[in-house]
């Protein structure tokens, strides 16, 4: 009698979740399509050697701070897809010193082009919050103070934080964002990634499930 021959079983390969602290004039892609030669922009290439991983959501380019890369399409769909509501935390410089008024303005949503952005939680820092210098440093004018603002939004949509408070007459020299979910930049220095841990990924499994 003729032995079957049986294929090899495939293992599907284990999900990789990577926390990477994305550096001022870097794009959240791995391949820059509209540079090349000398022009070429600095990639998440330059940083992730992890084959497959793709960002949840994005950063613009003059964006930093914090982001969460992943190979599961599920995860990245429920933490990017408005109606789940999941919270992005960012730390902002302003030109000049928002009164009360502003930041309550923020706080309700603001009427941008054709849409009106969500209800936000918004605070004046009492000061300057604790990070690395960004390279090169923000312009500024010596005759125009500024300040920090802590915005935890629950949408993304393009250049949303710097249109808000440039709607409000503040407009933002740095964008940062620290956290996304519970998830924080904490031990990473700007260009650095690491793993998720396992509490971190069974927390963030958690939310996005109960969501």
């Amino acid at each position: 009698m003729a032995m079957r021959k049986t294929s090899p079983s495939r293992t599907t390969p284990p999900y990789r979740y990577l926390l990477f602290y994305k550096p001022y004039d870097v794009l959240t892609q791995f391949t820059d399509e509209a540079g090349g030669g000398e022009t070429s922009r600095r990639t998440l290439k330059d940083y992730i050697p992890v084959p497959d991983v793709y960002p949840v959501g994005r950063l613009d380019r003059d964006s930093e701070g914090l982001l969460l890369l992943t190979n599961n399409g599920q995860l990245q769909h429920r933490l990017t897809d408005p109606k789940f509501h999941h919270p992005r935390t960012y730390w902002v410089q302003v030109e000049r010193i928002p009164d009360q008024a502003a930041l309550q303005q923020l706080r309700q949503g603001i009427t941008i082009q054709d849409y009106k952005t969500r209800p936000a939680k918004v605070q004046l820092l009492p000061e300057e919050p604790s990070l690395p210098p960004r390279d090169p440093p923000i312009r500024f004018r010596k005759s125009v103070p500024t300040a920090w603002l802590e915005m935890t939004l629950t949408e993304g949509r393009n250049r949303q934080i710097r249109r808000m408070t440039a709607a409000v007459g503040f407009p933002t020299l740095r964008l940062v964002r620290v956290a996304i979910a519970h998830l924080r930049l904490d031990g990473l220095k700007p260009g650095q990634w690491r793993e998720l841990s396992s509490d971190d990924l069974e927390l963030l499994k958690a939310q996005y499930n109960s969501s």
